[in-house]
C-alpha cells in the first residue's frame, strides 16, 4: 500500500466531497438494535473502513475495548500480507479485529462509533486518499446476532437520512482475520508526526473525543 505524501493527501480528501463532514453535524442515533447479552464473556468484532492504523486507533480508545488489532480480512491466509494486499487482487480488505467486553459497550455502540467517526461509509473502495478494493467499507460478521444488529443500523441510517450519498459498506461473513506486520500495530500511537497519521487520523481522534467523551478512557 502506498501512503500518499502530506500534500497528494490533502489534495485527494479534499476532492472527495463532503458527505462525512456535512454526517458529522447530525446527531447519530443510537443504534435500536442492540445486543442485549450481557454476561457472555469478552466478544470479537471485525470492521474495514480504509487504511486500518486510523480505524485500530479510534476503537483502541474506547472504553470496554481490551485489544484491536489491524489485519486482512475477505481473502484467504497464502495472500494476507501487506505486500500482497497493497496491490488490490487479493479480495482482502484492511480490517480491524476488535475484542471488546459486552458489559461496557455494545456492539451496537461500536456501530455507532464505526459509522461515525473511524470512516465514510459513502465512499466505495477507498477512504480519503486511499484507492483500491482493499481499502472498502464492510462490516464482517461473526455470528447472526451482529449480521442483524449490523443490517437493522445501516437502514436506521438510511432512514434518518444522515449522509447525503448512499452507505455502501458492505455487511458480510468473517471466513478469517489474519493480523497484520507487527510494524502496523499501534502505529498511531507509535507515530504522531507521521504526515498521513497528522491528516487523516489524528482528527479522527479528536472528533471522537468531543462527540463521546463518555465512551473515551483516555
Amino acid at each position: 500500500m502506498k501512503r500518499l505524501s502530506f500534500v497528494a493527501a490533502i489534495a485527494a480528501i479534499a476532492a472527495i466531497g463532503p458527505s462525512l463532514l456535512s454526517a458529522k453535524s447530525k446527531i447519530f442515533p443510537d443504534a435500536a438494535v442492540d445486543s442485549t447479552a450481557q454476561n457472555a464473556g469478552p466478544q470479537t468484532a471485525v470492521f474495514a473502513g480504509g487504511c486500518f492504523w486510523g480505524v485500530e486507533a479510534v476503537f483502541d480508545h474506547l472504553k470496554g475495548v481490551t485489544d484491536a488489532v489491524s489485519g486482512f480480512s475477505g481473502g484467504n491466509a497464502k495472500t494476507a500480507h501487506y505486500d500482497m494486499v497493497s496491490n488490490g487482487n487479493t479480495g482482502h480488505a484492511e480490517s480491524v479485529k476488535v475484542t471488546y467486553d459486552p458489559t461496557q459497550i455494545t456492539y451496537g455502540q461500536l456501530l455507532k462509533v464505526f459509522f461515525s467517526v473511524a470512516h465514510d461509509p459513502t465512499e466505495l473502495n477507498r477512504q480519503g486518499p486511499d484507492e483500491g478494493t482493499q481499502y472498502r467499507s464492510a462490516i464482517f460478521y461473526a455470528n447472526d446476532e451482529q449480521k442483524r444488529i449490523a443490517e437493522a443500523y445501516i437502514q436506521q441510517l438510511n432512514e434518518a437520512k444522515i449522509f447525503k450519498r448512499p452507505i455502501v459498506t458492505q455487511v458480510v461473513a468473517l471466513n478469517g482475520f489474519y493480523p497484520a506486520e507487527a510494524y502496523h500495530q499501534k502505529f498511531v500511537e507509535r507515530n504522531p508526526m507521521n504526515p498521513y497519521v497528522a491528516y487523516n487520523d489524528l482528527p479522527k481522534l479528536s472528533q471522537l473525543k468531543k462527540s463521546y467523551p463518555q465512551l473515551c478512557r483516555r
